[in-house]
C-alpha cells in the first residue's frame, strides 16, 4: 500500500515558516519546509486539511494559526456536514481545519486525527488513471472528487477539480508557476499530469 510520509512546502523564509507551523499546528515531521525561490502566483492548486474530533478543536487550531500569522479565508462556521474553517499560512499554503462532529464531547485539544492533501486536477479522470497506474487504489470516486485508499498512510490523498477546490478554499482559481510542494512517499519519484512532484520518502 502506498504511504505518504510527509509533504514539503517550499518557502521563501525557512526560519519563519518553521516557527509558524510549530506554533500553529505542531505536526512534527509530517509537514516540512525548505527554501525555494521558484516563481508562484495565486492559487497553487492544493489544500491541506486537518481533520479533528470536535468543533472546539477546530477553533483552537484556527485561532493558533491566525495568532501565528495566518490569514482567515473562511471563518470557522457550522454547516450541514460539521464545522470547519480555512486559513492561509504566511508562506501561501492553504489549510482547512474541519470536523464532522456537531457538538463538543470534551475540552478543546490540539489533537489532529488525520492530515489530508487535496490536489486540484485539470482533468480528474486522467489524473486518477495516472495514480492507479502508479499503484494507488481508489477508495471513493464521484464526480470530480477522488479519494485514494491509504489506510496506513500518515497523510491521506485526494483529487478534486481545480476550480471546485479553489471555491472550497475560498480563493480565486487563478494561479501560475510552481506548486511549491513536494510529496514524500514510497511511491516516488515522479511528477503527475498536473505538475505535482513526488519524491522518495526520507526519515
Amino acid at each position: 500500500m502506498t504511504s505518504i510520509e510527509s509533504v514539503t512546502l517550499e518557502v521563501d523564509d525557512v526560519a519563519a515558516a518553521t516557527a509558524f507551523y510549530a506554533a500553529a499546528f505542531g505536526l512534527g515531521t509530517h509537514v516540512r519546509v525548505r527554501a525555494s525561490d521558484a516563481p508562484s502566483t495565486g492559487f497553487r492548486s492544493f489544500t491541506l486539511s486537518l481533520i479533528v474530533s470536535q468543533p472546539s478543536t477546530v477553533s483552537s487550531l484556527v485561532d493558533s494559526a491566525v495568532g501565528a500569522g495566518a490569514t482567515t479565508l473562511k471563518p470557522v462556521q457550522k454547516s450541514l456536514w460539521g464545522t470547519g474553517g480555512v486559513v492561509q499560512a504566511p508562506d501561501g499554503a492553504i489549510w482547512k481545519v474541519a470536523t464532522s462532529a456537531k457538538k463538543d464531547t470534551g475540552p478543546a485539544t490540539r489533537q489532529v486525527d488525520q492530515i489530508v492533501l487535496l490536489m486540484g486536477a485539470a482533468d480528474v479522470a486522467a489524473s486518477k488513471r495516472f495514480y492507479v497506474e502508479h499503484g494507488l487504489a481508489v477508495g471513493k470516486s464521484f464526480g470530480k472528487y477522488v479519494e485514494f485508499a491509504m489506510p496506513s498512510s500518515p497523510i491521506k490523498l485526494g483529487l478534486y477539480g481545480r476550480r471546485a477546490l479553489a471555491k472550497d478554499a475560498g480563493v480565486s482559481p487563478d494561479g501560475t508557476g510552481s506548486h511549491r510542494l513536494a510529496i514524500g512517499s514510497d511511491a516516488g519519484p515522479f511528477t503527475d499530469p498536473d505538475g505535482f512532484a513526488w519524491e522518495g520518502a526520507t526519515a
